[in-house]
Formats: structure tokens, C-alpha cells, sequence
């Protein structure tokens, strides 16, 4: 039976703090909103601490709900409203658990891993784990001092991604000795690096994706290579998702035609 909360609840007041980035570091959890992403957790097994419903929610989503393990509670339009990062509120989400993997858990299994080298935008972040299980990277490491993985629009952005990708948050002076240890090579993204069509990435490679405006080097305190995505046009650079996703499409098809392709990421 679903428990009815007011709207003065202490449970909602730790709710609305998992809007913050502090919030969600401090009790490891965030937020998930409207029924396709809550669909997308309990298909990957994400563990979920809790649903909140308004009365219509609640009534109109009932079976997805019915097959939950998880507390369900129901809450006034009011409350949920400012619970909310949407326009529209659908009336549902849900609070479920981070992954709190160090950055040597998720550099453990020789298959590549994309990094996100300061990258703010949260839209280009979401984008970029899409892309990233699309094209088979199972691993994302999130430089420290960019966007919080668990952001709101990072969290839609990426379609469920999230919750079946390996992640961590690494800093950049961690970056160079997680390498090393794990003996993966560090591929930059620039503009004057190695043609793509030219280069052969290694199956251990941490493939670094700069912020939007400034690149990689503003984050990024070495590498061992550095790669470009060559341009014909006099645009100056492309979007940081776009250009993630070119490289990791080339990445996927290099891996296919690897004699080692057999082996599991």
C-alpha cells in the first residue's frame, strides 16, 4: 500500500536536497524522474530507494508500480511540483542509489573508457554515455571540477545509459598514475592530433573528450597520443557530444576488425 506523505514531510525536504550537487555526493543517491526513466532503472537493476506519486501519477502509471520492491508514496501535485526539473511534471519519479566505483574499478577490464576531460554542459554529457553504450564503451570516468554525473539533464540526456555504464568521478592528478597502473594508453581529443582516419587506437585506451570551448588541455596534465577529427569546412570546432560520438563509431569499428575482438571489454 502506498504511505501518503504531507507537504511539510522531512522525507520530501531530503528529496529536494538531492537537486544539489552537494545533496546527492552526501547521501549518494539522485534523482529520476518520469515513468521511462524509472522503466530503464528496474529493466537494469538499479536498486531504487523509494518512488514518489501525486494521486494521478500514481493512478496512471499503477503498472509499472505494481512490479516495484520499493516504498511508493504518495504526495500532494504542490510538493512533487517542486521536486520537479521539468515543466511538466509527469507526476512520478523515483530516488535510487549511485555507483560509488573508484576510478581503478572502472580502468580494470582492458576495454576502453571514455573520460570526460571537464566537460560542463550537461546535455553533451548525457549525450556522450548514450553514445558510449551505443557503440560498446562500457567504462566513463568523469573528470572531477566538470558536470556531475548525476545531474538532472546528464541523467535524461543519457536514456538509461547510466545506469548500466561502469562510472566514476577521477582528478586529473589521478588520471596519469590509474593509467599506468592498469597499463592503458591516454588518447587526447584535438585539433591537431592524428587524423582519425589514420589512427589505431589500443583496446586499452582512456579516450579524453575536452570541455566545449577549451579542449582537453585545460584538464588533462598529459597523454600518450592525441587524435583530431579531420575538418573540411571553417566551422572552428564541432560539440563535444558530436565529436565524442564520431570517435567512439570509429573506435566501435576499429574494435570489430581487431584480431582480438573476441574478448570482452
Amino acid at each position: 500500500m502506498p504511505i501518503s506523505l504531507g507537504l511539510h514531510s522531512p522525507k520530501l525536504d531530503a528529496v529536494a536536497a538531492l537537486k544539489t550537487t552537494a545533496g546527492r555526493s552526501e547521501a549518494g543517491q539522485f534523482i529520476i524522474e518520469g515513468p521511462t526513466l524509472l522503466e530503464e532503472a528496474t529493466r537494469s537493476g538499479a536498486e531504487i530507494e523509494g518512488v514518489y506519486a501525486t494521486p494521478a501519477g500514481h493512478d496512471k502509471f499503477g503498472s509499472l508500480l505494481a512490479g516495484l520492491h520499493a516504498p511508493i508514496y504518495l504526495v500532494p501535485e504542490r510538493a512533487l511540483a517542486k521536486l520537479s526539473d521539468l515543466e511538466t511534471p509527469p507526476g512520478i519519479l523515483a530516488v535510487t542509489a549511485q555507483q560509488r566505483l573508484a576510478p581503478e574499478a572502472v580502468v580494470d577490464g582492458g576495454g576502453p573508457v571514455l573520460l570526460l576531460a571537464g566537460i560542463n554542459d550537461p546535455g553533451n554529457a548525457g549525450t556522450l554515455l548514450r553514445s558510449a553504450e551505443i557503440f560498446g564503451v562500457e567504462r566513463v570516468l568523469f573528470g572531477m571540477d566538470g558536470v556531475d554525473p548525476y545531474n538532472s539533464k546528464v541523467v535524461r540526456g543519457s536514456m538509461g545509459a547510466i545506469f548500466r555504464l561502469r562510472l566514476a568521478k577521477i582528478a586529473p592528478e589521478r588520471l596519469a598514475p590509474v593509467a599506468q597502473a592498469a597499463r592503458y594508453e591516454i588518447v587526447a581529443t584535438d585539433r591537431g592530433g592524428v587524423p582519425l582516419d589514420r589512427f589505431t587506437f589500443e583496446r586499452r585506451s582512456i579516450i579524453a573528450v575536452g570541455n566545449e570551448r577549451r579542449g582537453v588541455a585545460d584538464w588533462l596534465t598529459g597523454w600518450d597520443a592525441v587524435v583530431s577529427i579531420p575538418q573540411q569546412g571553417e566551422g572552428q570546432s564541432l560539440n563535444a557530444a558530436i565529436a565524442g560520438s564520431i570517435i567512439l563509431y570509429t573506435l566501435m569499428r576499429q574494435m570489430d576488425k581487431s584480431p582480438n575482438n573476441s574478448e570482452k571489454p
